[in-house]
């Protein structure tokens, strides 16, 4: 891997006092900015709530350029979101909307940095598991999670590749030579997933019945 970011950051060991608060509470952290982003409507209210909690993120004992390498992939779409909202309704409107939506990526990342993988999957399975009594699998649904978090890196890491490379050989306006590479490199992660959770006994049925004759 060339080392490109990705949205959120990754999980940093730690002892501070946001690595020791409870996942429940961060959790809610999440949840609560998530919520907030829909009804707050002043962009100053927005911009402090965005500068308390990069304070969170950089008393968790991240540096700034940690912060900005989590928040760096989503800053493109949220300037053309900004001038699009600024044409449309004004500068106030655009930045509250940009603002809200950095509140949510900085919160999450909160949780993301201080919060071991592990602990995160445990969390969403014992989330889950209310909803065991509907049929749903809480262990198998974190599992879910855990390739979904492993995958969307690798893809979006293929295509930075690919397009890096595309560009080095002057066809980074090629669409043949940007997807495909990617379409590809991406099937072959998929069956190779696959292949390591048939051989687990993982992603089929526990008791599949047989078909009557």
């Amino acid at each position: 891997m060339s080392g490109h970011g990705f949205l959120l950051a990754t999980y940093s060991p730690g002892t501070s006092l946001i690595h020791r608060a409870p996942l429940g509470l961060k959790f809610l952290l999440v949840v609560g900015c998530g919520m907030a982003s829909f009804l707050i409507s002043d962009w100053a209210v927005s911009a402090v709530a965005l500068a308390l909690l990069c304070g969170l993120f950089l008393l968790s004992g991240a540096g700034p350029a940690r912060l900005f390498r989590a928040v760096r992939p989503v800053l493109p779409v949220l300037l053309a979101i900004g001038v699009f909202q600024w044409w449309q309704l004004g500068a106030p409107t655009a930045a509250r909307i940009v603002l809200n939506v950095l509140v949510c990526v900085v919160a999450a990342s909160i949780l993301t940095a201080t919060t071991p993988v592990q602990a995160l999957l445990d969390g969403v399975a014992s989330l889950a598991r209310p909803f065991r009594r509907f049929g749903a699998d809480p262990e198998r649904f974190a599992l879910t999670i855990a390739i979904m978090l492993r995958s969307i890196p690798f893809v979006a890491e293929a295509y930075l590749n690919v397009r890096d490379s595309a560009r080095a050989r002057g066809l980074d306006r090629n669409p043949r030579a940007l997807v495909l590479p990617v379409f590809i490199t991406t099937v072959a992660f998929a069956r190779q997933t696959g292949e390591a959770l048939a051989a687990r006994g993982l992603g089929e049925p526990e008791d599949p019945e047989d078909p009557e004759d």
